[in-house]
């Protein structure tokens, strides 16, 4: 049962747009940060004396970082007050971007990024705060908002930072990161307040120890097995480490009796089942962001590439961002009149379709955008969709862990994509120019691949339990007595 922290009116925030805009804000940043050193990657090595091995672990580390703290901070957040860690996973972002803006040392930019990655968790965190703060009816839309700055704060990210790579010293994009985030931690103790909610029981020490080894050993093999050898001895080891310890992990969690990740309710077909989808829409949605750029950026004498700079590369993605905060009313409308369940069958749809439109329309500039466009735009549908899933099928006191799982599982699938991604450019290649690139066909591969992910998130989708009840059924109110819910937010809660 959640238990109720000491609130006074005082607490609460007097203006909940506002309070929704800052946490909004919150997640473009974070995502801003993800997506900065990506146009910085090929100069790095020259930049700081290193090897292109050692600058993939700005990427790569970030995502390991995120994807432990992710869920972890989710869960300390339900325990001690969602606003406070929100607060101090924001304070570890600038941390971070400061580490990186003072050093052009690969072990310190490494560090600062790592730093950068528990920002992460600000979405789920946002996520739940909302859902214990604003009134029911708002619920769907203010969730649809902060899942969409995920697609926008990257499509920012890109030409912004490619700006900065082509016309400023590059530890500026850091200052501004660490600005950004500043920035941020003053709008939240301006306008968000701590939710009244907390879930009872220690943390689960172990359990999250557990977690993040199970974590740090497939996500260490996903990344890294095309440069050590899928069959390479570490590479195996890393992934029958992940299994044996995960086996592990799962039976100490089930016999807890408070678990960092509680099994029996993610097993639940609803919960299941949508982690299932968000892998999968994770998966199909990085395809379209990690081929786009390199596509048009590709020379001329490919018979494909427009030769395109960093900049124009980096725009393509822009409109795509535009179309996901356009969308989540919209998200929205179809999640409280039909059910998300709906909704994300809708958004996994769309993002084939757009795969198919890039699969057909290689060659023009626009029509890429287009295509890139179509998937940006079911990204936002889906994105939006994932977390009422979770809400509805979760108790409110457990949102934040639970809404921080599902993020993960968005994480693993952008990292096998990008497994993926990367073993089918290496491979399908042609001399030109004297250089290697990939063939058009190697691209096309890479759509299909992306539409069939697509694909399976639509059949997960269908597999999900259907309502149990209809608009407007009374649910419990996190701040005590009943709401009606007419957006069929507390759906199938416990």
């Amino acid at each position: 049962m959640p238990v109720p922290a000491d609130t006074s009116p005082a607490d609460e925030s007097p203006h909940p747009r506002l309070m929704v805009a800052v946490l909004a804000f919150c997640g473009v940043v974070v995502a801003l940060m993800q997506t900065l050193v990506v146009p910085l990657l090929p100069h790095i090595p020259e930049l700081t004396g290193s090897t292109p091995t050692a600058a993939s672990w700005l990427v790569t580390v970030t995502l390991l970082t995120g994807a432990v703290c992710t869920p972890l901070l989710g869960r300390i957040g339900d325990m001690y007050g969602k606003r406070r860690v929100l607060l101090a996973s924001l304070g570890v972002l600038v941390a971070g971007s400061v580490l990186c803006a003072i050093s052009s040392h690969i072990a310190v930019l490494i560090a600062g990024r790592a730093l950068q990655g528990a920002a992460l968790a600000v979405v789920p965190l946002g996520i739940s705060i909302m859902r214990d703060e604003l009134p029911p009816a708002r619920v769907l839309s203010s969730v649809a908002l902060m899942s969409s700055t995920l697609g926008v704060g990257a499509a920012v990210g890109l030409p912004v930072a490619a700006l900065v790579v082509e016309h400023a010293d590059w530890h500026t994009m850091f200052w501004v990161s660490a600005g950004l985030g500043l920035l941020d931690i003053l709008l939240v103790l301006w306008q968000v307040p701590e939710s009244p909610l907390r879930s009872r029981g220690r943390f689960d020490v172990l359990g999250a120890v557990g977690l993040s080894a199970v974590l740090v050993a497939l996500l260490l093999a996903v990344t890294q097995g095309a440069d050590w050898g899928w069959a390479s001895g570490r590479t195996l080891g890393l992934l029958a480490a992940a299994v044996v310890l995960g086996l592990l992990w799962g039976a100490y969690e089930l016999r807890h009796s408070s678990p960092m990740v509680d099994m029996r309710v993610s097993a639940r077909p609803a919960v299941l089942l949508a982690n299932l989808a968000a892998l999968l829409i994770g998966f199909s949605f990085y395809a379209n962001s990690l081929v786009t750029a390199q596509m048009v950026q590709e020379p001329k004498a490919t018979g494909y590439g427009l030769g395109a700079s960093i900049v124009v590369s980096g725009l393509c993605l822009l409109p795509g961002g535009v179309s996901m905060v356009a969308l989540s009313p919209l998200s929205a409308r179809i999640s409280a009149a039909r059910g998300p369940k709906v909704t994300l069958a809708v958004a996994a749809v769309v993002m084939a379709v757009g795969y198919v439109v890039r699969f057909f329309t290689s060659h023009q500039l626009w029509m890429i955008i287009a295509g890139a466009t179509v998937v940006s735009a079911g990204t936002a549908i889906a994105y939006s969709a994932l977390p009422a899933l979770v809400i509805r099928a979760v108790p409110a006191a457990e949102t934040g862990a639970a809404n921080g799982l599902n993020t993960l599982m968005r994480s693993v699938g952008q990292a096998v994509c990008s497994a993926v991604v990367a073993a089918v450019l290496a491979n399908l290649t042609f001399q030109v120019g004297g250089r290697t690139a990939p063939t058009l066909h190697a691209y096309l591969v890479v759509f299909l691949v992306a539409a069939g992910a697509a694909v399976l998130a639509l059949a997960v989708t269908l597999l999900m339990p259907g309502r149990r009840s209809g608009p407007g059924t009374a649910v419990p109110d996190p701040r005590g007595g009943d709401a009606r819910r007419p957006d069929g937010v507390g759906e199938g809660r416990a």
